[in-house]
């Protein structure tokens, strides 16, 4: 089963990097869309789901995550996911570029997006306060209105989304990321994008601290910080979740798994798999495609 890769429609949105759809238009278009939303598909921009009413689950990176009526679900670029129709909730989806966020951070203090996927204690569903609940549902509304106002103002949408930003993020479970300061996750994000690029060439922390200029140790303080995992851990919870991705994006043969990730045969390919997720790859894929 090949899982299609989805990008951001520039095109429907008149060049904005930014968007908002209600839930009940994705089902109306279900069948028009050039891929299942219901099926895993994985995403070139960043989504936040807010269920307004209703409950079910939500497939992230192979993982079904429980959500019911006031849960945010955040959904990162790169991520591998799929809604779950069923229950036909309502709600909306905001989705946003890495290019609306890069744009933002240039015009006002926004908290940095850092990939928080690896963290081992990840939590993409969450349900803020009551009070947290209804300012983020009215920011949520006017970011909709101002996206189809007449004068449609790019920076008034860009100070109503660091508002709804600022307001989860002080509500969502702790968030290691205030710990660290502007250079730590300045090279934190570097450290994700050069694994990202290299993991299957090394799986060595010391390469990526070298061609980061920064010592092992300075590394793994700042992968602790953030996610109390040490920059080993984060390597090979990347290479997995990669592998995962490609067992079942792709289809891929163990074997040739193993090539591409830089192992020197299958059976050390497997043994590490295994030794990270306690089952095999081949075990992975078929579960996987029983499941859909």
């Amino acid at each position: 089963m090949n899982i299609p890769e989805v990008c951001f429609n520039h095109t429907k949105t008149a060049n904005r990097e930014i968007e908002i759809i209600d839930l009940e238009q994705l089902y109306q278009r279900k069948d028009s869309l050039n891929h299942n939303p219901t099926l895993p598909h994985r995403v070139d921009f960043n989504q936040i789901i807010h269920i307004e009413e209703g409950e079910g689950t939500h497939l992230i990176d192979f993982v079904n995550y429980p959500y019911e009526s006031g849960a945010f679900i955040f959904i990162q670029k790169n991520q591998v996911h799929a809604f779950d129709f069923s229950q036909k909730p309502k709600g909306k989806i905001l989705l946003f570029t890495q290019e609306f966020i890069n744009q933002a951070l240039a015009n006002m203090r926004l908290p940095e997006f850092t990939p928080t996927h690896l963290e081992y204690s990840y939590q993409p569903v969450f349900i803020p306060d009551s009070e947290a609940m209804s300012s983020s549902e009215k920011l949520l509304a006017e970011i909709s209105k101002e996206l189809v106002h007449q004068e449609s103002d790019p920076l008034i949408v860009m100070f109503l989304f660091s508002s709804l930003s600022l307001i989860l993020r002080r509500v969502m479970p702790e968030n290691h990321h205030d710990r660290l300061n502007k250079d730590q996750l300045g090279k934190f994000s570097d450290f994700v994008d050069l694994l990202e690029k290299k993991f299957r060439h090394s799986r060595d922390a010391t390469y990526y601290a070298d061609h980061l200029h920064t010592t092992y140790k300075t590394l793994n303080q700042i992968c602790k910080l953030v996610t109390n995992q040490t920059a080993k851990q984060l390597i090979d919870a990347y290479t997995i979740l990669e592998a995962k991705r490609q067992l079942v994006l792709d289809g891929l043969p163990t074997q040739q798994l193993a090539y591409e990730f830089g192992f020197e045969d299958a059976s050390n390919f497997v043994k590490y798999f295994k030794k990270h997720t306690l089952i095999t790859p081949s075990r992975f894929q078929k579960q996987f495609e029983v499941r859909h």
